[in-house]
């Protein structure tokens, strides 16, 4: 059976990380307001810091999302490159496609070049065709990466007035912090690479990808969470192109929003408790075999949710067994899981056979994706 192995993780978090205190100064205030929503949410989520590529002082921009993607794949070394394949949920442009905007960034020999987009489960699934090119041997060394630079859509002037109701619900129901303006204080920007190989590193530890599944819900679920479109009462999007151009501002038709009801009611179900006794009776894996949880989700508000939810399926794994940094580089949405497992891997906790189990959900139109990794020590 082949067998493929990450040897090489890198991430890029752009700049100087940003307090809770800076964000609103880096971002700009709408219309000249402080957002009377930003302490409740930040509360909620329990993010401490997150990085832009935005200049403070200027409030330029430092980098765009292709030249973020191609830091992290520098950051793997010079190795030649068989197939890049890049995921994420904002590309800088609608066309050309975003893989190929890093693969001219990087300026590397040509190789073959794939883009999966989404919203977080794309990062996992351009890891997936490149776990799949090495075991299938069209390719010797493949790179994965995930990336989001959400922070050119997130600045002040490109939203509408805030609506005053809404910020007062927010005390009684923390999920409304995820419509429009209150997204700018779950999302930041960064970027993640692996490199796939079919032997481990001999130098370094590794990690042997031993499956990745994902489904999607979309038969069940409408849409979300959604950019470029308007979510219409029966539930379909009515997308950029039916909108007037006038419109596109007028509306916030690019802003990326949420639909806080469906989220709150049904992403736990979907993403957790089917995902996962779908996961269970498909591998036979349980909680006890797995040495670390290394989960991706938007707030602190959801860290208990989850937990609750694999309870549910007979999965409880203890706090003390997971890892995130969230709290520390903020919600990077595609690139989270890569940032997650680059800060995992040279933590020096990670041990050879030791196994780790990744989640990642993704609301766009709800799906899930679970991946089980195993630690291999150099050369093995």
């Amino acid at each position: 059976m082949s067998v493929a192995y990450i040897t090489k993780v890198a991430s890029f978090l752009p700049n100087e990380p940003i307090s809770n205190d800076d964000m609103e100064a880096c971002l700009g205030q709408i219309n000249g307001k402080p957002s009377r929503a930003r302490r409740t949410v930040l509360r909620s989520n329990g993010i401490k810091q997150r990085y832009y590529a935005i200049d403070p002082s200027t409030g330029e921009a430092t980098h765009n999302n292709a030249q973020l993607t191609a830091e992290a794949v520098r950051r793997l070394g010079a190795a030649p490159i068989d197939c890049l394949v890049a995921g994420t949920s904002l590309p800088d442009q609608i066309l050309p496609n975003h893989a190929v905007m890093v693969h001219g960034e990087l300026g590397i020999a040509p190789c073959e070049v794939a883009c999966t987009s989404g919203v977080c489960l794309s990062g996992i699934m351009a890891l997936k065709y490149a776990w799949m090119s090495v075991l299938t041997g069209q390719s010797k060394h493949a790179v994965a990466t995930g990336s989001e630079n959400v922070s050119s859509l997130m600045r002040g002037h490109q939203f509408e007035d805030e609506i005053d109701a809404r910020i007062d619900a927010l005390e009684q129901r923390q999920e409304l912090a995820f419509e429009k303006d209150f997204l700018r204080w779950m999302l930041s920007d960064g970027a993640g690479a692996v490199s796939i190989r079919p032997e481990p590193d001999k130098q370094h530890l590794s990690l042997r990808i031993d499956w990745l599944i994902s489904r999607s819900f979309a038969n069940e679920m409408d849409a979300c969470m959604y950019a470029g479109a308007d979510k219409q009462p029966d539930g379909s999007l009515k997308g950029w192109r039916e909108h007037s151009v006038a419109s596109w501002g007028e509306q916030s038709v690019f802003s990326i929003k949420q639909d806080v009801k469906q989220l709150n009611q049904h992403i736990i179900h979907y993403t957790v408790e089917r995902m996962l006794q779908e996961v269970v009776d498909k591998t036979g894996i349980t909680a006890d075999e797995v040495d670390w949880f290394v989960p991706h989700y938007s707030s602190h508000f959801f860290r208990e949710k989850v937990a609750e939810g694999m309870r549910n399926v007979n999965f409880g794994i203890p706090f003390e067994r997971w890892f995130t940094n969230l709290y520390t580089t903020g919600n990077t949405g595609s690139a989270s899981i890569y940032i997650m497992l680059d800060e995992l891997l040279h933590s020096g906790k990670l041990q050879p056979g030791q196994r780790v189990l990744c989640y990642i959900p993704e609301s766009g139109r709800v799906s899930s994706a679970f991946m089980l990794l195993t630690a291999c020590a150099p050369g093995a």
